[in-house]
């Protein structure tokens, strides 16, 4: 409280009002083209919080964190749609549970060793991969008729665990086309990922909120690196206005929208490596 009351009261009005555009854009991108997560909210809070001057020593960091933060709610309600429509495979999300849970907390360890510079410059590098396969519509090559046997199958969850947490995204951007290479289909992955995002962004939330407790230079409204702020406004506005991007996806054409938000990602990507040189 001392902090918001030293702070420059249009600085907090500024973030407010930035934080509801944020949750307005990340909800409407949600509905339009079935994105979510952070892959559409980690762009938009970093120049966010580049904009209203926050510390760049902490800024990707507190982007990651209160990214994984919001995810948790809306992961959680994915999760129970999807289950109630029979598109999770919870024998398959048993058997990751663990390296899920390691992954994610290989992460949080990574991320306390390194600059934000390497956060920002491993968002923007797979943000391009992404760019890239919504532009062009390819889906992924087969690289089996199923999941391979154990531990290959665990160790790709750890690997999808740990990356997406140091990105600050769900873990559905990068587990969805991991499961498709594998003949799996496609409702079900993406049913699938709702609960992988969940056992993801959980421990990933709590491992940022511990390791930025003391953080100096943390805007107001925030326990360690996650900002509660943007978490309260971002995750009831981006599931308030997703129903409206669902409707506008069935006047528009999908195929020309996902080549905008891929033109979308590669500038916020070039961006991104530009702020690093």
């Amino acid at each position: 409280m001392d902090a918001l009351l030293h702070h420059d009261p249009l600085w907090l009005l500024g973030l407010l009002g930035a934080l509801v555009v944020t949750g307005c854009v990340a909800g409407l991108l949600a509905g339009l083209l079935g994105v979510g997560g952070g892959i559409v909210v980690v762009p938009m809070l970093y120049y966010l919080f580049g904009s209203l001057g926050v510390d760049e020593a902490v800024r990707m960091h507190l982007t990651v964190g209160t990214s994984l933060a919001a995810i948790i709610p809306t992961s959680f309600m994915s999760f129970r749609a999807h289950d109630a429509r029979g598109n999770l495979d919870r024998a398959l999300l048993r058997r990751w549970a663990v390296p899920l849970l390691l992954g994610s907390l290989a992460g949080i360890l990574v991320s306390a060793l390194v600059a934000g510079q390497v956060l920002t410059g491993l968002f923007a590098a797979v943000a391009v991969l992404v760019a890239l396969h919504m532009a062009l519509g390819s889906r992924p090559g087969r690289l089996g008729q199923q999941l391979p046997g154990t531990p290959w199958n665990q160790l790709m969850a750890l690997v999808i665990a740990g990356f997406s947490t140091l990105m600050g995204i769900g873990g559905g951007t990068l587990s969805v086309p991991a499961l498709n290479a594998f003949n799996y289909p496609m409702h079900r992955a993406v049913g699938t990922a709702a609960g992988i995002g969940m056992l993801i962004s959980l421990p990933g939330a709590l491992g940022f909120l511990w390791q930025g407790w003391q953080a100096p230079s943390l805007p107001p409204l925030s326990l360690g690196y996650v900002n509660l702020a943007g978490v309260a406004l971002i995750v009831p506005l981006t599931m308030l206005v997703a129903p409206l991007g669902v409707r506008l996806a069935g006047r528009l054409d999908a195929r020309h929208l996902q080549r905008l938000f891929a033109l979308f990602l590669l500038l916020t990507s070039a961006r991104m490596v530009a702020d690093l040189l």
